[in-house]
């Protein structure tokens, strides 16, 4: 089963204690492209500018991620740049470019339309209505979302999570969207909102997984090394949504395996900047972590 990701495309520039990196491959699409790609086929929808590097397109290609979907535009591409505190818990943004992805409109291509399972990044709640617009049946859709639609946009985004199964939200949207200041309650509200199963990232503290009448939670995989925790939340939902599309379920006890799929991602991905520690991964790597997550919570 394929997979449809629709989100940023964008060249970052992260300052962290162990480093700093201008102009890397970034953005919420590309992360959670590169970590599904590890699990199933992955098409793209976003834009660029005609100042995009090509051996960024070579990348993605390589990876056989489908970008048929990505529009170049004339101008520059979306540009953040960040720096991260000491323990690497609070991030400053330095700078927001948007360039040619402040007018994006997604396009789904004809022949995309009907895939069976979509991701909608923190784009505007207005644009993932018109993505739902646009697809054929799909058989489970997840969505991530951000501080200023539940501030700005609250109502759009109320009409959104009533048409997906799922929302991947941080710990402090989680609150802010419910109103709750205890997470599992704000998950069990946010079920009442229409939206089945609720995916609550802690960061350094692991997630919680609430789905119908069940509850989940994991924590995150311990690493020695911690670089650059830029798309680590997307690199998760990329390897929770490709765990999914593979099994073609997503019953309780799949989408229990999809949240240690996309906690060991997520910890390939912060071992390194950017995307490096995305791109020299195999199946028996990821396997290899994967089980060892399993021993890490057995008991």
């Amino acid at each position: 089963m394929s997979l449809l990701v629709v989100g940023s495309v964008a060249l970052d520039s992260v300052e962290t204690p162990f480093g700093k990196r201008d102009e890397m491959l970034g953005g919420s699409a590309v992360y959670f492209a590169l970590s599904a790609s590890h699990f199933a086929p992955v098409k793209i929808v976003g834009v660029v500018g005609d100042d995009f590097p090509e051996d960024a397109i070579a990348l993605l290609r390589d990876r056989n991620v489908d970008l048929d979907g990505l529009e170049t535009r004339s101008g520059g591409t979306f540009r953040w740049g960040g720096r991260y505190s000491d323990d690497m818990n609070e991030r400053e943004t330095l700078f927001t470019e948007l360039n040619v992805f402040e007018e994006f409109r997604p396009v789904i291509p004809n022949e995309a339309r009907s895939t069976d399972y979509v991701f909608l990044g923190n784009i505007m709640p207005s644009l993932q209505l018109n993505v739902l617009d646009q697809m054929a049946d799909t058989r489970f859709v997840a969505m991530d979302t951000m501080n200023i639609w539940i501030d700005g946009a609250k109502q759009e985004l109320l009409d959104v999570l009533g048409r997906v199964d799922a929302l991947m939200i941080n710990d402090s949207e989680a609150k802010q969207l419910s109103g709750r200041s205890n997470l599992v309650k704000a998950a069990n509200a946010i079920q009442e909102m229409g939206c089945p199963t609720v995916v609550v990232k802690k960061g350094e503290h692991g997630c919680f997984l609430v789905c119908r009448e069940e509850c989940f939670a994991a924590p995150a995989f311990p690493l020695e090394k911690v670089l650059d925790p830029t798309g680590a939340g997307d690199t998760f939902a990329g390897g929770f949504m490709g765990h999914v599309a593979r099994t073609d379920s997503s019953d309780p006890q799949t989408l229990r395996e999809a949240v240690a799929y996309g906690t060991v991602m997520a910890s390939f991905a912060v071992e390194s900047f950017g995307v490096e520690g995305l791109l020299g991964l195999t199946e028996t790597i990821i396997e290899e972590r994967y089980n060892a997550f399993r021993q890490l919570v057995s008991f």
